[in-house]
């Protein structure tokens, strides 16, 4: 199995994509009041700053900063994650799902690029905020109701 070096930079600013393991799914937008409270609740323990953040029905981008000194996004994910996964029924489950005790709702691993400037960290705001859009799901930005675009 790969072992994935990531970056530990405290404070940085960071892009994510999070995909569920089904991904014809539309789990997160069924579930958006479970995925905003696992959230609410990791980020008042955890706490980071939400600069841009997009949920589709499948997967989900969103752009963090994280506070001076901190630099474990990672936990993060798996607490948000967690939360979400403990309230939700299972998905199907292939022999490695049920080995490691999974749900089988997440995608294992998130990918994650570290934000170097403001052009681009502009670039991946406009990117989450359009995804709706590209995929068809809405004509404007405005009218995804799962964006932080409104907010």
């Amino acid at each position: 199995m790969s072992h994935y070096l990531r970056p530990k930079i405290p404070g940085a600013t960071i892009f994510f994509t999070v995909n569920l393991a089904d991904r014809r799914s539309s789990l997160l937008v069924n579930q958006i009041n479970v995925l905003r409270d696992a959230v609410r609740k990791t980020k008042s323990e955890r706490p980071f700053h939400i600069d841009a953040w997009v949920v589709l029905p499948n997967h989900m981008h969103t752009v963090w900063t994280l506070p001076e000194g901190d630099s474990d996004y990672s936990v993060r994910w798996s607490i948000i994650k967690a939360r979400f996964s403990i309230q939700i029924e299972a998905g199907r489950k292939r022999q490695s799902h049920i080995s490691r005790r999974e749900k089988a709702i997440w995608q294992r691993r998130f990918w994650e690029h570290h934000i170097r400037d403001r052009e681009e960290l502009n670039a991946y705001i406009q990117y989450c905020y359009i995804n709706p859009v590209k995929h068809g799901y809405t004509e404007t930005p405005e009218d995804w109701p799962y964006s932080s675009i409104n907010r």
